[in-house]
């Protein structure tokens, strides 16, 4: 047997997993994770298998499919009368935190150090110590959660 040794030994259970054994364990409606508790609309199953057999079940482009791109832009638009570009300033991802990796790897250089919030989504210090970047955390308290200016001036180096 091949020993392999974790880049991120540290790295422990997520919230996700600790948030669906709670809700197991109580009975709760599990809402960390997108774990619906009903079947997907027979209709919407058609209409998938329908584009499937079509030949729409091929790698869309790297940023996304043009077309869903263009209706996220309209979107935008319609509720925010803000304007982004399709092609240069949206990109689809395959969820929260496969675009935080892609973001904090296209940015993040070895020995930079980023200050992140807390509390913090949990992908972003993995992701921060595997481009070789320091965290530096700045917690906000309850009530308001409100940014403290001073202090994150005081950790920027």
């Amino acid at each position: 047997m091949i020993n392999h040794q974790s880049k991120l030994p540290n790295v422990g259970t997520t919230i996700f997993t600790v948030m669906s054994a709670l809700a197991k364990e109580h009975g709760a409606l599990n809402l960390s994770q997108g774990f619906p508790n009903y079947p997907s609309l027979q209709k919407l199953n058609q209409l998938v298998t329908d584009a499937m057999n079509s030949g729409h079940n091929q790698y869309a482009p790297m940023a996304g499919n043009l077309s869903l791109r263009l209706a996220i832009t309209n979107k935008y638009n319609l509720l925010y009368k803000s304007t982004y570009h399709p092609e240069d300033e949206i990109t689809i991802t395959a969820g929260a935190t496969q675009a935080i990796y892609t973001i904090i790897s296209a940015f993040v250089k070895p020995k930079d150090e980023v200050i992140i919030f807390k509390p913090a989504y949990d992908c972003y210090e993995p992701a921060i110590a595997l481009n070789g970047g320091k965290t530096i955390s700045i917690q906000l308290s309850a009530p308001n959660y409100s940014v403290d200016w001073s202090e994150v001036a005081s950790k920027v180096n």
